[in-house]
């Protein structure tokens, strides 16, 4: 006679689903704000418009942090994951001149882990406390079969708004706009599988290991939180007339995203010096100078474009939030092409 059957069985396990609830709610009530309505456990999450914007415009934005999760999951440390969702999300709204609202998160496991699923999420409302918004929902999901223990998932979606009227973008964008680089933080979370393969095929080294030319470990340099330019940004929205956020393609695939067809970006590398990180890849991994800026950022995580005065402005508000801000480069008139270091 066959055995009774139930969901453990099958790989799904009801009990942790509920402790993971149980470890996470006082991570998402940290993360309430005042348009926030409903109560934790609902099945939808409710948030009520803002009202004191007179042509509000909803800015929306999904993503993950792709195979950073394999550098967490060997480290053990999960909670910088979450942070950098929400981190991503917000960048890249504030490039249309969006600030966020609220937060959703998803989390998909092949064997559920509560302690996991908590600090995955302790994460995800430490970033939503840092750019004021609401965690508002998510799902957590167990899937055996789909994913093998101990991977995971993780995506996020943020929600923010903008009037109509101040909508950053190409359109604003002007001859002679000057470039200004916000530093990032490291790899952010694009890059990953070039730099994972180099650090531990190349360079022999695991998560505990030393960081060549630093004192920090390879998990403290690959896990650095991607970095929000939010709070240096949103004061200043309305004199900037467009941002590119450095993701995946680098320099040259996303500050092409922020030129009108008429305008070249003229990007000067030799404005600033590519970190420790960047320099050590680069080098171990014998990639060409070219590639290097179409995998990673290359130390920049944000490129504002601006008039002269607001350049200054943004340098300082940089400056003030104790991130490195400079000058490089200026638009010109050409076809829409990023161009690195012109003639």
């Amino acid at each position: 006679m066959s055995e009774r059957l139930d969901y453990r069985s099958a790989g799904v396990d009801i009990d942790a689903a509920d402790d993971a609830k149980h470890r996470i709610k006082a991570h998402v009530m940290s993360t309430l704000t005042a348009g926030t309505r409903g109560e934790f456990g609902g099945f939808g999450g409710m948030f009520r418009a803002p009202s004191d914007v007179a042509k509000p415009v909803l800015v929306a934005s999904a993503d993950g942090v792709g195979t950073k999760l394999k550098v967490a999951i060997e480290a053990n440390r999960h909670d910088t994951v979450g942070h950098d969702l929400v981190n991503h999300c917000v960048n890249d709204i504030l490039v249309q001149g969006a600030t966020p609202l609220f937060f959703l998160d998803y989390v998909a496991f092949g064997a559920l882990e509560p302690a996991v699923v908590e600090q995955v999420v302790a994460g995800v409302a430490a970033g939503c406390r840092e750019n004021v918004c609401a965690l508002l929902g998510g799902e957590t999901a167990e899937m055996p079969g789909v994913y093998t223990p101990p991977d995971y998932d993780v995506a996020g979606f943020v929600v923010g708004n903008v009037d109509e009227d101040a909508i950053l973008g190409p359109s604003r964008v002007q001859e002679g706009d000057v470039l200004v680089a916000l530093e990032s933080s490291g790899l952010h979370t694009n890059g990953f599988s070039l730099a994972r393969r180099i650090v531990s095929d190349r360079m022999g080294l695991a998560a505990a290991d030393v960081f060549p030319g630093s004192d920090a470990s390879v998990a403290d340099v690959l896990l650095a939180v991607h970095r929000s330019y939010l709070a240096i940004m949103k004061p200043l929205l309305s004199r900037v007339h467009a941002m590119a956020h450095i993701t995946g393609g680098g320099i040259p695939g996303n500050l092409n995203r922020a030129l009108p067809p008429t305008l070249d970006a003229l990007v000067d590398t030799g404005t600033w010096e590519p970190p420790n990180l960047f320099r050590q890849l680069e080098a171990a991994g014998r990639v060409e100078r070219a590639e290097m800026f179409r995998a990673f950022n290359m130390g920049v995580g944000m490129i504002v474009l601006s008039s002269e005065s607001a350049a200054q402005d943004v340098i300082a508000s940089a400056t003030a939030h104790g991130v490195r801000a400079w000058r490089a480069g200026r638009t010109r008139r050409g076809s829409g092409q990023v161009v690195l270091n012109p003639e």
